[in-house]
């Protein structure tokens, strides 16, 4: 189906433009599509405050600008205010990435008055049933609150709305809610297939006639809310024929920090066997990001193989995403499938075949382990 127009293509010119700060793997709830790494508690060994305020000197003497602070949960750090501060000083644009759990008025309060210039909040449905059986627990009248504070402190109100099969067809009940709310940016984020979500990828996945009728919903909403909502529609690479441009390009723009101070090109990355991920603790964030062969391994294009290294969009796409690449072919350094040129693009048609078939047995959803003490702790709050 074709691209919707949400993608943003930037050239960093090889600086970090953007810094992401995983900050704990720990989170109150169940997300079974969670990006976080499926064997996250081996990863426990989260970085101290003083260590991520020096990733946070580091990254700004390496040119970066936008910085997000996410998880796991980030209201679970009790640090969180401090490193917010320390970031606004430094004249980062924070941007806090959460699920609502944790976030009360009080830490809100304290969190505007450290310079936090944005809030991404998620939330899994419109309906209060179906939001809690999608994130273990009872937080779906927690993130309406949470929301409605967000824009009575005058934060930019950002709501991100993980899609799947379960929820895409309430697209226009979602978009009534946003409205209702006052959302400045609502991202409809079509789940893209990694780590936990691989694991649920045949509970997941929406036909192409639920795409395409919540894409037309969409459309007809950008319309009537122009100028009072942008709306985003990411599109799972599944049904495009063309892949995405991962991450603007290998070690191009993105610069992730895990909770153990490894650094990655992404999120996912974690998940390509036979690459190393030295720390933050080992080696400064200069060398990591210049000289990490982690980090050379695929960025540019000298790596390729065909029909990526031939083809006329390499520099466009640069192949799509090596994790992806990994997780369906078991070689990164093959064309993504999601690209209708790959000779391995029959994984992707036949993943869809399989997930949509109408006469297959449907499994439940596998959770991620989910904290309880954490979550009731971060609800009394």
């Amino acid at each position: 189906m074709p691209k919707d127009g949400s993608v943003v293509r930037l050239d960093g010119q090889g600086i970090p433009l953007w810094l992401c700060l995983e900050l704990t793997y720990r989170c109150p709830l169940a997300c079974p599509w969670c990006s976080n790494p499926v064997d996250y508690e081996r990863y426990g060994n989260e970085l101290t405050t003083e260590e991520w305020k020096r990733v946070l000197h580091e990254g700004r003497e390496l040119g970066a600008l936008q910085l997000g602070f996410t998880g796991g949960e980030p209201m679970l750090r009790k640090d969180l205010e401090e490193l917010v501060g320390e970031a606004h000083g430094l004249g980062y644009y924070t941007n806090l990435i959460t699920s609502g759990i944790g976030l009360s008025e009080a830490r809100l309060k304290a969190l505007k008055d450290a310079g936090l210039n944005q809030i991404q909040l998620s939330i899994q449905s419109s309906d209060r049933a179906m939001n809690d059986a999608l994130v273990g627990a009872r937080a779906f009248d927690h993130k309406l609150q949470v929301a409605r504070m967000i824009k009575a402190y005058g934060f930019p109100m950002v709501l991100n709305v993980p899609v799947c099969r379960q929820n895409i067809d309430l697209t226009e009940d979602i978009l009534a809610m946003a409205e209702d709310i006052g959302v400045d940016y609502l991202e409809l984020a079509n789940i893209q297939y990694y780590n936990w979500a691989m694991v649920n990828r045949n509970e997941l996945l929406p036909t192409l006639d639920q795409l395409k009728r919540a894409e037309a919903t969409v459309q007809e909403a950008r319309k009537r809310l122009d100028g009072k909502m942008t709306i985003y529609f990411v599109i799972p690479d599944y049904y495009e024929e063309r892949p995405k441009t991962c991450m603007n390009g290998w070690g191009s723009i993105h610069l992730t920090i895990a909770p153990d101070g490894a650094a990655l090109p992404c999120q996912e990355s974690r998940v390509i066997t036979g690459l190393e991920f030295p720390t933050v603790r080992e080696k400064s964030l200069a060398w990591l990001w210049n000289e990490s062969p982690t980090f050379r391994k695929f960025r540019g294009t000298d790596w390729m193989k065909e029909p990526c290294a031939s083809c006329d969009e390499k520099e466009k796409d640069f192949g799509g995403c090596r994790c992806q690449a990994l997780l369906l072919t078991g070689d990164a350094a093959n064309t993504d499938p999601a690209c209708v040129r790959s000779p391995h693009h029959s994984l992707i048609t036949d993943a869809i075949a399989r997930a949509t078939d109408p006469s297959r047995q449907h499994e439940p959803l596998v959770m991620r382990r989910a904290d309880r003490a954490e979550l009731d702790i971060a609800l009394e709050e």
